[in-house]
């Protein structure tokens, strides 16, 4: 069984998100072993700089790094990333599940992801060119990788 880890930063607020996380993950749970993984935010003042938005990004990223497993496929979400079509991000997961232990995906903070990060994964994937709140986003990624896992097995779930 392949294993799945979601990496983000923050936690989630609303019971309503947190029961829709929680139900995606169980489905996920029938294809995949799946580990979320919450790292808590950099503390930003109220007005940042860049300067302060910069350190937050480096510290977030070091974190991040060492959260991802060793033979990790990792698939970075980013607005300037590859846009897929379900059936593509199948393909994908199904494709480097061939030779990786775990697909890791990782979601950054409201400022994004640091380019260290960017430059270490291995794919960069963009869900839509319009702005989500970001913890509905992983709500959203987390239906498409289970949409994805019901693709490849060929359920009635994709139509």
């Amino acid at each position: 069984m392949i294993n799945i880890k979601f990496i983000v930063l923050g936690n989630i607020k609303e019971s309503y998100l947190r029961d829709a996380i929680a139900e995606y993950t169980k489905r996920l749970g029938a294809f995949a072993k799946v580990e979320i993984c919450e790292l808590k935010e950099y503390k930003l003042p109220d007005n940042p700089s860049q300067s302060h938005i910069d350190a937050a990004l480096e510290d977030e990223a070091q974190r991040i790094l060492a959260a991802i497993p060793p033979r990790s496929h990792v698939m970075a979400l980013a607005v300037e990333g590859k846009q897929m079509s379900s059936e593509e991000l199948a393909e994908h997961i199904e494709s480097v599940t061939q030779t990786a232990s775990t697909v890791c995906f990782v979601i950054g903070s409201s400022h994004g992801l640091s380019q260290k990060i960017k430059n270490a994964a291995n794919y960069k994937l963009s869900l839509s060119k319009m702005t989500f709140p970001h913890q509905l986003f992983r709500v959203m990624l987390l239906e498409q990788v289970y949409r994805a896992f019901n693709i490849i097995k060929g359920t009635k779930y994709h139509k």
